[in-house]
């Protein structure tokens, strides 16, 4: 992050420098571009370094998981605790949830091709909002059982629930941390971490409640338990669902101010007028940006891709690394800003 950090000062200090040049010259030098294009190619090649996640650690999470859900399936059919198959099921969502991530992260790594253009890279994006959702549906379900549960207590076996329950916690607890590192990264991975440490949360709960009722005979205490993190579970899905909704949508990345990006390009000397303007992200690290621009004279292509430097340079700084600009004289037709 260092690394990443100087680089792009370096970046930036380079665009100033060209910028305040440009008062008083029309044209860069060579050397110019080229510094900054170095520049942008070496910032482009850390992040994708940063971006770069394993899934080794989702394969291992997938056979940790499949084995406790097994083994808490047995146990609470031999139990009668509906405590520990509730917990079985979610240990089986879990399954399913990281099995989906682990091919959205392979169909990440593909590259582009004629029949798909940007390659499989919103497949991560897809991936965290199924994983996202599937978590929201899962917290109303322990939020009715735990209600149902509330009103009709049932008789079980602790010893069972107990050590079942540790052992989920291990297991939960060691998959969650196999990919704590990667969860930061992207979406995909910060969905599958969440499933993983809920998961351990209700295994937390069935541990307690089958603790209290061993010991204290409460056995309303894994009911409130489980509406507890039933409702974190709501509030830290709810964030990652509605990101992920946005970026399927196409909706412009929240950290993108549109009429302050067009202001900044319609004050680059020989542009008139910016208009049909769409920002939106393929996944939450490439932003994508198009527009047409009016120019003030009627010029060779030469000299707008001199302008067309400036515009790409100011985007960078915006965190858009992609765009497409549509250069425009005299064409009679619709200046809205958005079209």
């Amino acid at each position: 992050m260092l690394v990443l950090r100087l680089k792009t000062n370096i970046f930036v200090s380079s665009f100033s420098e060209m910028m305040e040049a440009g008062k008083t010259k029309n044209r860069y030098s060579t050397t110019d571009w080229k510094r900054v294009a170095i520049l942008g190619k070496t910032m482009h090649e850390a992040e994708h370094h940063q971006h770069e996640v394993s899934g080794r650690s989702l394969g291992l999470a997938i056979l940790l998981n499949t084995g406790i859900t097994l083994a808490e399936a047995t146990g609470g059919l031999i139990s009668g605790s509906m405590a520990l198959l509730s917990d079985a099921a979610h240990n089986l969502s879990d399954v399913l949830t990281l099995i989906i991530s682990y091919f959205a992260n392979r169909l990440s790594k593909r590259e582009a091709t004629e029949k798909q253009t940007f390659g499989f890279r919103r497949s991560e994006i897809l991936a965290a909002f199924i994983n996202s959702a599937t978590l929201i549906i899962i917290a109303v379900v322990i939020i009715i059982e735990a209600v149902q549960r509330l009103l009709n207590p049932v008789t079980v076996s602790t010893g069972w629930v107990i050590w079942l329950a540790l052992a989920s916690i291990f297991v939960n607890g060691l998959s969650a941390l196999f990919l704590r590192a990667d969860s930061h990264l992207n979406m995909n991975m910060k969905s599958a971490y969440l499933h993983l440490f809920t998961d351990m949360l209700t295994s937390v709960a069935v541990l307690l409640g089958g603790l209290a009722i061993k010991y204290l005979n409460w056995y309303w205490a894994d009911s409130i338990l489980s509406i507890v993190i039933a409702l974190y579970l709501l509030y830290m899905s709810w964030g990652l669902f509605r990101s992920s909704l946005r970026i399927m949508m196409q909706f412009t990345p929240e950290e993108i101010d549109v009429s302050r990006v067009v202001n900044e390009i319609e004050g680059i000397r020989g542009i008139k007028n910016t208009h049909h303007v769409h920002v939106w992200q393929i996944n939450e690290h490439v932003l994508m940006f198009e527009a047409h621009i009016d120019l003030e004279e009627d010029i060779k292509v030469s000299d707008f891709e001199t302008i067309l430097k400036e515009v790409k340079l100011l985007l960078k700084q915006h965190g858009i690394s992609h765009s497409t600009i549509q250069p425009e004289f005299s064409v009679d037709d619709d200046k809205q800003l958005i079209n």
